[in-house]
């Protein structure tokens, strides 16, 4: 515990007075309602902001899902009011252990809820990013009709217009892009999906997170960014834990892809230690991110069923690294300098 509170002290002291909003004031909160302003900026629920501003930020995280399919997907499945007091304790008690950032990774089609998020960061006092892009992952089952008749260009437009309008008529804009893609080799939607994420990315500087099936999926993404003159450095390999060959993430991070280790769990410290140590050893430690893929308020079960909190990396996992011989600066640098850069916005051509 003495560890955890030596490195929040020193994340807070790095960072303190060095704020430099650059959001627009609208009727909603601050909110930027110029594209060009959020270029070099992260963009929250609240608004654009200064990547200097993010202190310690989780990168994978969630606080609502709905499995039941992109064909019956719907608000009207939740009552809102009652999503929102179940979520918000967890993420308060995530703001008292240090953390001010919170990525959430629920896309379009999956319960994603701007304006739940909107709240939810207005009363937990925590920066929230929200996406654009669709989950191709888990067999297809939640990947909308009309992604199969459109063109990857077709897709690319309707994620644009949500990064230029706002997502549907909330004015909250999307910070990032998440997609998903089962195991390799790639099926002819995911490789669209893929497709249509460069594309989108080249016309607006955002970041692809995908949940990735395999690392031969992995390795198929940047592939794919690669001949649609993408840079790996666009790319986040979400679950990259899941491959077994850690050369693999050092193989990733040498193009440039951000290596999330996203699964912590506290029965999972010493397989994660494993893998961020190799990452270190190999020289890779500014392309590690660190997460849980916890909560959540899930969508048809009673009260929300189970919520797993968000809380590992705080209460084990950061003085487990500790005394592991990690230091506070290079924590530091996966927890905040690593997410700040991961999810600034701008476009990385090769």
């Amino acid at each position: 515990m003495t560890s955890r509170r030596k490195f929040l002290q020193l994340a807070g002291t790095t960072l303190a007075g060095s704020v430099t909003l650059v959001a627009l004031t609208t009727g909603k909160g601050c909110r930027s309602r110029e594209e060009g302003s959020r270029q070099g900026t992260i963009v929250t629920v609240s608004g654009s902001m200064d990547p200097k501003e993010l202190k310690v930020a989780l990168p994978h995280e969630h606080v609502l899902v709905d499995f039941i399919g992109a064909d019956q997907v719907s608000r009207d499945r939740y009552d809102r009011n009652e999503a929102y007091q179940v979520i918000l304790p967890h993420l308060r008690a995530l703001h008292r252990l240090g953390c001010d950032s919170f990525v959430e990774c629920t896309p379009a089609y999956l319960g994603r809820d701007p304006l739940l998020l909107e709240r939810l960061a207005r009363a937990s006092g925590l920066h929230i990013l929200t996406n654009t892009g669709y989950y191709g992952a888990a067999n297809d089952q939640y990947v909308p009709a009309h992604a199969y008749r459109e063109s990857p260009d077709e897709l690319s437009a309707r994620w644009v217009r949500e990064w230029e309008e706002g997502i549907e008529d909330t004015g909250i804009f999307p910070g990032f892009m998440k997609i998903g893609v089962d195991a390799g080799p790639l099926s002819g939607i995911d490789r669209k999906l893929v497709i249509a994420a460069a594309r989108t990315h080249l016309k607006t500087g955002l970041t692809i997170a995908c949940h990735t099936g395999n690392g031969e999926a992995a390795l198929e993404e940047m592939e794919v960014l690669k001949q649609e003159g993408v840079r790996g450095s666009a790319l986040i390999w979400v679950h990259a834990q899941n491959a077994p060959d850690p050369d693999l993430h050092v193989h990733a991070a040498e193009q440039g892809v951000w290596v999330e280790f996203d699964g912590l769990r506290p029965d999972r410290i010493d397989a994660y230690l494993r893998r961020v140590q190799y990452m270190k050893e190999a020289g890779f430690l500014g392309n590690v991110l660190l997460s849980h893929d916890a909560g959540w308020y899930s969508v048809g079960e009673p009260e929300g069923g189970e919520y797993r909190p968000h809380d590992t990396l705080f209460t084990t996992f950061i003085p487990a690294l500790n005394e592991a011989g990690f230091t506070n600066e290079e924590i530091q640098h996966m927890t905040v300098e690593n997410p700040r850069r991961a999810f600034t916005v701008g476009i990385q051509a090769a």
